[in-house]
């Protein structure tokens, strides 16, 4: 259970201020310092968050060093481990209203995305739960009268370290699939959104997790999440984020070599062929960039469509783009969130403008909004460019935003050269009804997630994860497992005479 001087743990939607969890302590940083954490939508301030420095890192190493070398998690047999995970994610149902309000407020997504990711890190826990009980090592055959075994044994302390995309979706991808395999876990999360994981640690503690085993520390990431990559008190590094920052967590963990899971950027193809279900393109391709508001990793961003049928599919694609709305995040009826923060709207217009000075058009968006009753949030409307080569800086370069360059190709060949062209392999979408060319273009791409007829790219139980300079290792499956654990083998002589291999 969680120590605190109150009684119990806050569970009202508004709070303050927030603490971190150390050793299964709320805690204030050791300078006192705080951090402002703010809506998007309104621009105004919300909570604080202490501001963790590099002594506050210190604590959280050893509190899960000492609970990961003497404490009692790693011994749990795995059924009572994945009690306490499919505790975690009672308790997190029952408080789910709670968590959603909390994720818009926080993020400024829209209300029917934050159900959607809430929903999906409760199902992560339950996932991993199972998941869990299955994984274990197994008896190899060897010749003579040997026996090996391999057995599965908890890698560790692990840093993890999660983007302000998805707070509380990301903060259930990293804690459930490292508690589960028996690690402890110092959790970084985003400075612009640290809540959920805040909330979501303290529920750890609620549901049975002993101390030490769940830490959570607030604060910037260049001092502390830099810090927390080379320390040596941690056996693993799990990092999401952009591609520069992934490059250089790996260059620090490297020093001890740590292990490291790194998920990275995209610059995803949209692949739409001319037999396709032209509706269920339109909507997907609809979904696939603007669904949370564009700031996804695997955001489908270049759209490439079949020459034959480009006019007909912008034409749709526009004009449903333009019925969308951006509106009070709350609301069921928007489509549209807040952008995180000025400085990343600053960032999207920017590359915008770009697009425009070397040649593209805008055919519709192309600017921020002003949204009625949010005046002072940070808002940029849906956005379609065409009339770019994939050689832009627009078809290249991540946006994270609502921003999609739509292109031509003229068959199947072209198509896989054109989706390939990135230095990103994270995801990809094809539209086609012909079975053999889906499978064709599916063997060609060079993405971790394919999405075939379908715009959804994760749901527990498959990997996802990318090629190139999107990363490596693999989330939310069952391989995640592996990146949380190390594989013993056990060999062990069963002959009845001595051996004597000297001849001795």
């Amino acid at each position: 259970m969680l120590k605190t001087e109150e009684k119990s743990i806050p569970t009202e939607v508004k709070r303050n201020s927030y603490k971190m969890v150390i050793n299964g302590e709320l805690t204030d940083a050791e300078s006192s310092e705080v951090i402002k954490v703010y809506n998007p939508a309104t621009g105004e301030a919300i909570a604080e968050v202490p501001k963790a420095g590099t002594k506050d890192v210190d604590a959280a190493v050893e509190a899960a060093r000492n609970a990961f070398d003497f404490g009692k998690w790693k011994k749990y047999p795995v059924g009572k481990r994945a009690r306490v995970l499919n505790k975690i994610a009672s308790i997190m149902r029952s408080r789910f209203n709670e968590l959603v309000e909390i994720e818009v407020l926080n993020s400024g997504k829209t209300l029917s995305a934050a159900q959607g990711q809430v929903s999906q890190a409760i199902e992560d826990f339950e996932f991993y739960a199972g998941a869990i009980v299955g994984h274990r090592g197994e008896v190899n055959n060897v010749p003579g009268r040997f026996f090996n075994y391999t057995q599965k044994e908890p890698i560790g302390v692990a840093a993890q370290i999660i983007p302000w995309n998805y707070p509380m979706m990301m903060a259930a991808w990293k804690i459930a699939p490292a508690i589960a395999a028996g690690c402890s876990v110092v959790l970084k999360p985003a400075s612009l959104t640290p809540i959920t994981a805040i909330v979501l640690t303290e529920i750890c503690h609620e549901a049975g997790v002993p101390e030490g085993v769940v830490n959570v520390i607030t604060g910037p990431g260049a001092t502390i999440g830099s810090y927390l990559s080379e320390h040596e008190g941690v056996d693993k590094v799990a990092f999401t984020g952009e591609t520069s920052t992934g490059k250089d967590i790996m260059g620090k963990a490297s020093q001890t070599l740590k292990r490291v899971t790194l998920e990275l950027g995209g610059k995803s193809p949209n692949l739409v062929f001319p037999d396709t279900d032209m509706e269920a393109a339109v909507n997907g391709s609809l979904f696939g960039i603007f669904y949370n508001t564009g700031q996804s990793c695997e955001a489908r961003s270049r759209l490439f469509v079949h020459e034959d049928i480009y006019d007909e599919f912008l034409e749709s694609f526009v004009a449903k783009t333009k019925k969308m709305v951006a509106g009070d995040p709350m609301s069921p009826e928007s489509h549209i969130g807040a952008i995180i923060s000025q400085g990343q709207l600053d960032k999207i217009h920017q590359h915008v403008e770009e697009a425009v000075e070397e040649g593209a058009t805008v055919v519709t968006g192309g600017q921020a909004l002003e949204v009625e009753g949010f005046e002072d949030g940070y808002w940029y409307a849906p956005t379609i460019i065409t009339n770019a080569t994939n050689d832009m800086k627009i078809a290249q370069e991540e946006v994270f935003g609502p921003v999609v360059v739509v292109m031509k190709f003229t068959d199947e060949k072209e198509a896989i050269k054109l989706g390939n062209d990135t230095k990103y392999g994270l995801a990809a979408s094809i539209w086609a009804k012909d079975q053999g060319l889906i499978q064709r273009v599916s063997d060609g791409l060079q993405a971790g997630v394919i999405m075939v007829n379908c715009p959804f790219s994760a749901f527990p139980g498959t990997p996802f994860g990318g090629y190139k300079q999107s990363g490596f290792g693999r989330e939310l499956s069952i391989e995640s497992l592996d990146l949380y654990t190390e594989t013993k083998s056990v060999l062990s002589y069963a002959g009845s005479k001595p051996l004597n291999p000297l001849n001795l």
